[in-house]
């Protein structure tokens, strides 16, 4: 083999050591050193999300939902690239997030519970796009607060959670 080919085979193995090493760090945020993906809720009532990190980039849509949910995609230096529950993506500046965890109603109407169990008492009904504050999750239902009220939704009926997330 010439030393071309033997050249050609090392740089596609450095490239794939390269891409290894990649992947098995992306699950960290470079910046922060927290896990990437995670959830965050939006920090105040109107948030610019911009096309790109940093504010030379246009603002493509303002979100007007305090405590929204948000899922953190990616990071760099002081933003975040987010994703709502309509698969919509963009960048925002770190200081808009709050680490405080929220969920947002999906579907249809949902019957909020006071036991996490198709049978226990309602507490209340939920309607699609309301945001409560997750208290916390088992393997099939999730604990949240809407208005004062707090009660149980199955994983299902919410956005903001991961589908094996256990919070205590």
């Amino acid at each position: 083999m010439s030393a071309c080919g033997r050249l050609y085979r090392c740089a596609i193995f450095a490239l794939i050591i390269l891409a290894a090493g990649l992947a098995a760090t992306a699950a960290v945020g470079a910046e922060s050193g927290r896990t990437v993906p995670r959830f965050a809720s939006l920090r105040a009532d109107e948030v610019n999300v911009r096309t790109g990190p940093g504010v030379r980039y246009p603002v493509e849509w303002v979100f007007a939902r305090l405590a929204m949910p948000v899922e953190i995609t990616a990071e760099f230096d002081t933003w975040r690239k987010i994703r709502d529950w309509q698969d919509t993506e963009g960048w925002v500046h770190q200081s808009m997030l709050s680490g405080r965890r929220t969920v947002i109603i999906v579907g249809q109407v949902h019957t909020l519970r006071r036991a996490p169990s198709a049978d226990a008492p309602a507490v209340a009904h939920a309607e699609p796009g309301v945001i409560g504050k997750l208290l916390g999750c088992d393997s099939r239902w999730c604990r949240i607060e809407i208005a004062g009220y707090k009660g149980w939704l199955r994983r299902g009926e919410i956005w903001g959670v991961y589908p094996d997330e256990i919070i205590e």
